[in-house]
């Protein structure tokens, strides 16, 4: 699998933060909506990854391998 996020968009610009109202959200629609479905796939990704302290490049599923006897009659 390839890595999904580049390290551009992870770059945070701390110029440009605003505090608004939570029902002042038409701007965040539409910012969404001119968004690529891959970007905004990436977008949520990226937010998850923050969420959970998730990093996948150190995470990995743990394997398993377990045997089983089966009776002869």
């Amino acid at each position: 699998m390839q890595k999904v996020m580049k390290k551009d968009f992870l770059k945070v610009d701390r110029n440009s933060f605003s505090v608004i109202s939570l029902d002042k959200n038409d701007d965040d629609i539409k910012y969404w909506l001119s968004k690529s479905p891959v970007e905004r796939i990436h977008a949520v990704e990226f937010l998850r990854q923050l969420m959970y302290n998730y990093d996948p490049s150190t995470e990995r599923l743990q394997r398993v391998f377990e045997t089983a006897e089966f009776k002869t009659n």
